[in-house]
């Protein structure tokens, strides 16, 4: 993973709203989790919660799908994986056993 595409999705989850969000969206699996049970979890006004959506989905962490009126929000668990695995590769690698 590039620094530049690690530090947007970092970046992305550094904001308290943004953070919250996620998590929802991270315990619901792969079956995602409706927009509408996020704003009505965390209390969130609906342009608010589009906003940071957008942000999230922009930084790859999340996709959105349509199934009929209901839209849902799904962790991209493999970019979260490759963000995660970003900052753990280099662990103590200079660090002299």
């Amino acid at each position: 993973m590039q620094i530049e595409v690690a530090a947007k999705a970092l970046k992305e989850l550094g904001h308290v709203t943004r953070l919250a969000i996620y998590r929802q969206v991270v315990r619901a699996g792969h079956k995602g989790t409706p927009v509408g049970e996020i704003q009505d979890r965390l209390n969130i006004p609906g342009s608010t919660l589009s906003h940071h959506i957008s942000s999230l989905a922009s930084a790859n962490l999340i996709q959105q799908r349509r199934e009929g009126r209901t839209l849902y929000c799904v962790a991209n668990y493999e970019h979260l994986e490759g963000v995660i695995s970003f900052l753990q590769d280099e662990c103590c690698i200079d660090e002299s056993c």
